[in-house]
């Protein structure tokens, strides 16, 4: 992966991991971090497209990667989309495994309730975050240990006047 501009250093850990990248679309911009430290490569549109109040689309990229094992990536929302217009992504984060090597779509919707907005081509939408994953080892067993937590979740934990 090549990484120019502002954030050419190394991230935070000081890890720099090469994702093979594939543009399908040569005329858009490649993935990149708009500064230095930035978590997220931002993704473009590849195509123009309206989505009405709730309505939800695949929207295409024009880039396919190859990450090495042990590594997946996550499209994350933008948040200046999110906060101005209501436009998130259906089932965020997005996951690409390090097996895929078709297009990354990004599921967006627009959560306004009343008004459209319009994607064109070259847009931002998306962020695109690498990570290292660990493959885990499901092991079955009668019983879990003790732990403080134990069963309680889904708001067990109280707030937003929750008497929890």
């Amino acid at each position: 992966m090549s990484r120019t501009g502002p954030s050419a250093q190394n991230g935070p850990s000081g890890a720099l991991v090469r994702v093979l990248l594939h543009r399908l679309d040569p005329d858009l911009a490649a993935p990149a971090y708009a500064h230095p430290g930035d978590a997220g490569a931002d993704l473009m549109a590849r195509c123009d497209l309206t989505l009405q109040p709730g309505e939800r689309s695949l929207v295409p990229t024009g880039v396919a990667i190859a990450l090495p094992d042990g590594y997946a990536a996550f499209t994350h929302p933008r948040s200046g989309l999110a906060a101005r217009h209501g436009i998130s992504i259906v089932n965020a984060p997005g996951t690409v495994d390090s097996g895929y090597r078709g297009e990354i779509f990004v599921n967006l919707v627009n959560l306004d309730p009343t008004t459209a907005f319009t994607v064109r081509r070259g847009d931002r939408i998306a962020q695109l975050v690498v990570q290292q994953v660990a493959v885990a080892e499901f092991v079955d067993t009668d019983s879990l240990p003790d732990s403080t937590r134990g069963e309680t979740g889904h708001g067990a934990s109280g707030g937003f006047g929750d008497p929890g």
